[in-house]
């Protein structure tokens, strides 16, 4: 089975696109992230999300960037901890998007 993990459907979350799973929209992540969330930290308080939920979450909101260009550095990363190559390193290839979903050594 394949997971889609970002979801949009006007009768949930007021058709806000969310994380699969849980009742965390993408607009709350990157808000987490910009306030200095690292994937440890929101893996423990949001025990029913996913490494690749979130990283897919990273990856939409860069697809989307008219609906969330406020969360985005003027160098085109996400604002905030992003995963570090380790972390990354489970992903599929196209979750690894540098600075969206990992984070460079010198950020």
């Amino acid at each position: 089975m394949t997971v889609k993990w970002v979801k949009s459907d006007p009768l949930v979350m007021n058709g806000e696109p969310f994380c699969y799973g849980s009742r965390l929209t993408v607009l709350q992540l990157l808000e987490l992230r910009r306030n200095g969330y690292d994937l440890t930290r929101l893996l423990a308080e949001h025990p029913e999300l996913r490494a690749m939920g979130i990283a897919s979450a990273f990856v939409f909101a860069a697809n989307h960037r008219g609906r969330y260009g406020a969360f985005f550095e003027t160098d085109g990363s996400l604002a905030g901890p992003g995963y570090s190559v380790l972390e990354a390193e489970m992903l599929p290839e196209h979750l690894r998007l540098p600075g969206v979903v990992v984070k460079s050594p010198s950020s």
